[in-house]
Formats: C-alpha cells, sequence, structure tokens
C-alpha cells in the first residue's frame, strides 16, 4: 500500500487461518541495523531486513547524509561512514511517520559537527519529543521543538556532550536507546535506568558492533568515544508483525497457524505471556539464536480464551501489541483489565480512545480508563463477536491491521478506513492475510 491516498480494507466475515508463514523483518532490529551500521568502520551486511516506509525513511535519511546504502529486496548493504563520518544535509530530513527514525536519530545527531533539522507527516509532528530532548539537553545538546514540545527538531551541532545519570520516568526503548546513541559522542559515561525493562535491541546490537556496554538488570551504562566496527546483521521476522496473525489463530476455532523464524526477545514477548495466561493454545518451536537474538517458530491453534487482568510488568514488553490484544480481549469469556498503559495515549494514535471506539462501534462493551482499557469479552462457541461495520483506523498501522482480523469472528464485513501507514510496518500485510485465509481486500 502506498501512504498516497486513503486506502482502505474490506474483511469478509467467517473465514480461519491456517498453514506456515513468516511476516516481514523487525523493524526495530533494522532501523538500528541501518543506524549502528552507518556509523561503523567497515560494511555491514544485513538480512531479512524490513523493507517498510518506516525504515525506508531511515535509510533516505543516512543517504542524505552521505552514507553509501545498497538494497536488494531484503538484504540490505551498508558502507559505513564511522563515528564522526556524516555529513551535513542539504535540507530537514523528512522521517515520514517514524517515531523511532526521530526519536533515535535525535540522540545520534546530538554529537555531530553540524546542524540537522528533523520533520515528519502530520501524525508525527504531534508525538512527544520533549522526553528525549531534555535529558539530552542535560548531556549538553541544544535542541529546539516548537511551543509543545514536538517536531520539528532543530539540532545545533557542535555541541560538547557529557555522560549523564538519568532515571527514566517511563520505560521506553526509543528513549534508552537515543541516551545511547548520544553517549558514544559524550565525554565520561552515560547511564540509564528505567523503571521496567524495556526492549534491548540496542544494547544486543551494540555489543555485536564491538561496544563495550555494561547491562545490569534495568541499568545500562555506555563509555563514550568507542569505534564500532562493522558486522553481519540477520533481521528476525517481527513478533508486532506476528501478534496479528497469532491473535487471528487464537480466537479462531479450526485455526493452525505457524509463524516461522520470529523474534522472540524476551523484552518483546509480552504478547505470548499475555495469551498464554487467557489459554491460547501457543507453543514455540525450533527455539535459537540468530544474529545476537533469539528467535523461534510460533504455532498457535484456535480454542477457547478467557478473560484475565493483565500484569502492568508485561505492559512494556506489549506496548506495540495491545491493539490485537484488545481483538483477543473481546473474544474471550469475561472481562479482561488492562492499567499501566499510559503510553498507549501517545502513539500513533490514541490507542486507548482509537480502539475503544471502534470495539463499540462493532459491538462490544470496551470502556477506555485513563491508562488503558476494561473490555468485556463475549466469550462462546466460536459464533460471531463482533458485529459488522464500518472502522476508522484515524491512521495507525497497528489499529487497523487488528481490526481486519477482528472479521475472522464477525456477523458482517468490517471495512476499515485511512489504512495507507499499514505500509510503514507491514508491506504485503493484505497479501500474507490472504494466503493465510483471511477474506481480505485492499481498495484505493
Amino acid at each position: 500500500m502506498s501512504s498516497k491516498g486513503h486506502p482502505q480494507f474490506e474483511v469478509q466475515p467467517g473465514a480461519k487461518l491456517c498453514g506456515t508463514l513468516r511476516v516481514p523483518g523487525d523493524k526495530s532490529i533494522s532501523h538500528r541495523a541501518l543506524m549502528l551500521g552507518a556509523i561503523a568502520e567497515g560494511v555491514t551486511d544485513i538480512s531479512g531486513f524490513l523493507g517498510g516506509e518506516d525504515t525506508l525513511a531511515t535509510v533516505a535519511a543516512f543517504r542524505t547524509m552521505g552514507v553509501r546504502i545498497e538494497r536488494t529486496g531484503d538484504r540490505v548493504v551498508v558502507h559505513g561512514a564511522g563515528l564522526h563520518g556524516l555529513k551535513a544535509p542539504a535540507g530537514p530530513l523528512n522521517l515520514g511517520n517514524s517515531g523511532t527514525s526521530m526519536r533515535l536519530l535525535t540522540g545520534l545527531l546530538a554529537g555531530q559537527k553540524f546542524d540537522t533539522t528533523l520533520v515528519g507527516d502530520e501524525s508525527l509532528s504531534k508525538r512527544p519529543m520533549r522526553r528525549v530532548v531534555e535529558p539530552l539537553s542535560q548531556m549538553g545538546a541544544r535542541i529546539d521543538t516548537t511551543p509543545a514540545g514536538t517536531a520539528p527538531l532543530y539540532i545545533h551541532g557542535d555541541r560538547k556532550l557529557a555522560g549523564i545519570d538519568y532515571e527514566m520516568p517511563v520505560a521506553s526503548a526509543q528513549v534508552k536507546s537515543c541516551l545511547l546513541l548520544a553517549g558514544l559522542y559524550a565525554s565520561g559515561v552515560t547511564t540509564i535506568t528505567e523503571p521496567a525493562p524495556s526492549r534491548d535491541h540496542t544494547e544486543r546490537m551494540l555489543k555485536t558492533f564491538g561496544v563495550g556496554i555494561d547491562v545490569d538488570g534495568i541499568r545500562v551504562s555506555i563509555h563514550g568515544g568507542q569505534q564500532l566496527r562493522a558486522a553481519p546483521i540477520t533481521v528476525p521476522a517481527d513478533i508486532s508483525s506476528a501478534a496479528f496473525f497469532m491473535v487471528g489463530a487464537a480466537i479462531t476455532p479450526g485455526s493452525d497457524v505457524t509463524l516461522k523464524d520470529v523474534g522472540v526477545n524476551p523484552t518483546r514477548t509480552g504478547i505470548i505471556d499475555i495469551l498464554k495466561t487467557m489459554g491460547a493454545d501457543l507453543r514455540l518451536l525450533n527455539e535459537r539464536t540468530a544474529g545476537g537474538e533469539p528467535v523461534a517458530d510460533i504455532r498457535v491453534r484456535g480454542g477457547a480464551l478467557c478473560g484475565i487482568r493483565i500484569d502492568e510488568r508485561l505492559v512494556p514488553s506489549a506496548i506495540d501489541e495491545f491493539p490485537a490484544i484488545f481483538i483477543a480481549a473481546a473474544a474471550a469469556s469475561g472481562e479482561t483489565v488492562l492499567t499501566g498503559a499510559a503510553e498507549l495515549r501517545v502513539k500513533e494514535s490514541d490507542r486507548i480512545a482509537v480502539m475503544a471506539e471502534g470495539l463499540q462501534r462493532l459491538g462490544i462493551d470496551a470502556q477506555p480508563l485513563a491508562d488503558g482499557m476494561r473490555i468485556m469479552g463475549k466469550g462462546g462457541d466460536g459464533a460471531a463477536i463482533f458485529n459488522g461495520g464500518e472502522i476508522d483506523s484515524h491512521g495507525d498501522h497497528r489499529v487497523a491491521m487488528s481490526f481486519a482480523i477482528a472479521a475472522l469472528r464477525a456477523a458482517a464485513p468490517i471495512k476499515i478506513r485511512d489504512c495507507a501507514n499499514v505500509a510503514t510496518s507491514f508491506p504485503g500485510f493484505v497479501e500474507c492475510a490472504q494466503a493465510a485465509g483471511l477474506a481480505i481486500r485492499g481498495q484505493p
């Protein structure tokens, strides 16, 4: 799907999911492989790269800064410029819808000799950036934002950065990664302490690139000035993309899906823990390590789910998967309650409000909370759970794909508006879903 126009999904009810699938590469890991490869010494060969609009925005940004990057399908070769080899871009770097690109690049570019301006689309321009600007300012960076603390971001170059000891108010892999990248350019030691563990792809990949980094539970430290050495990177399939098929299979009797080569980093497996607690028939097969990341095949078969109170400790490890989890909750028997997830309010959309709105439109008792959701599931013996109807995704890719999966247990077709941004994380979603058995079609 192109980001141009306002494409829609139309999904017919009554299907089931079967077969073996491989969803695209992990978006978080693809971003980080590009960024570290760009500032490394030598050539980094990335296989399994996600060619979505978000990651291609990162590719374009580094090409603009003089990095040679070759891409053929899901293979990308990055000719590193070294820690201080980036060149000043001729104009603003447009990062589209990619919050990961903007937040991580803000840290990386805060240590450069040149000025940079970062801009994004309408959605990205509403997302909060003070969470990275404020700690970077403590390190000595100078970054201008709008009065609301949003993009465009104007990053002043030639600043002397110094390491800090920073306690994060909210667990966030993007903020942590931003500060670690800035820490490479800072004097002394940069230490970040989180209130709970968030995804650790940056820490793992820094080690792969030869950077000494000290991890002690929720505390991570990095010494400035270290050089990165190019390394081959294998990107596993994205568990956030696999989540839609995991939920679809779990809620639909007769479904049996195996998802190949999925990254099962323990900081990302909250969806697995939550679905298992709900009673899903889910197994990890062929567990192994690839490119420094744990990988497995995931088999999910349809069955009955029960409502649960979701452990708040699982929130950071499932933060991107909650739109799909809300669909599972609606199809479960009894009440599911989520709290401690206020971060969902500031994603590509307000995912609490938007998902509650959509679920209510489909006949589900879904009550938004300040930091989560209360959903009374309809459960049952395989009968329809959701009414048909028309849903506004508000341009949020994960909302759009979640409601597409809901059609598996719907009484009538579901039409989802404003689905262009699905291409940011899951190019080819319609075709992959069709191959699994979902009766979906995209419309311009």
